[in-house]
């Protein structure tokens, strides 16, 4: 019981979300298949609180899903700052772009829709802060694509890094994306190009400066 009580204390002692905000995590929840998937007011909140102490010009997120976790960051983003934010689901396109559109911030995010392996490479960007929230299976791939186009000393964020406790319960047969996390897990821990400390925010967060 008092387990179950920590994270509904968490979300009453942060920042409530704006009425946009709080309507996209609404309407994601209703017409949604996933909606767990939704960062959430408190990884939401604190995405924005990353953005504001490192005031990145350039951030680059892999995995829309509804727009929520680009909108807490660009809300925090500089006037002359941009968001790049890819995803491969059609369906959730005009979703994600009606919320950009009815935000003040949304000139700041540049939706694109695609394989994000195949855009990166031909983004003509460096960024300084990189938001890891796509497909589990694809973590290394990304992370590798995103590093080359990431400057020194910026930052990496992956989301979903214990994977609801796969990440670190032994299972004789785990599925492709627990297999994912782990190895992107192990493969960080041994990266002599970064160093990182993870987080037990929502459901793991791994933070990756690029040295």
């Amino acid at each position: 019981m008092q387990e179950k009580m920590i994270p509904e204390y968490i979300e009453s002692h942060t920042t409530e979300e704006d009425p946009l905000m709080a309507m996209l995590n609404r309407e994601t929840h209703l017409k949604t298949f996933y909606p767990n998937m939704l960062s959430g007011k408190v990884q939401g909140k604190f995405l924005e609180m990353m953005v504001y102490m490192l005031q990145p010009k350039r951030i680059l997120e892999i995995g829309t899903f509804t727009g929520y976790s680009a909108l807490a960051m660009a809300k925090a983003l500089p006037e002359n700052g941009l968001l790049y934010t890819i995803d491969n689901n059609e369906e959730i396109e005009s979703f994600a772009r009606r919320f950009f559109d009815k935000s003040a911030c949304g000139v700041k995010i540049r939706f694109l829709l695609g394989d994000a392996l195949v855009l990166i490479p031909n983004l003509d960007e460096i960024f300084d802060l990189v938001f890891i929230d796509a497909e589990k299976a694809q973590y290394l791939n990304y992370y590798e694509v995103a590093l080359k186009k990431l400057r020194k000393g910026g930052f990496i964020l992956a989301d979903n890094v214990l994977w609801g406790g796969k990440a670190v319960h032994v299972d004789k047969k785990p599925d492709k994306e627990t297999c994912g996390i782990r190895e992107f897990n192990d493969f960080i821990k041994q990266d002599s190009r970064v160093e990182q400390v993870m987080l037990s925010i929502r459901d793991g967060l791994l933070l990756i400066r690029k040295l």
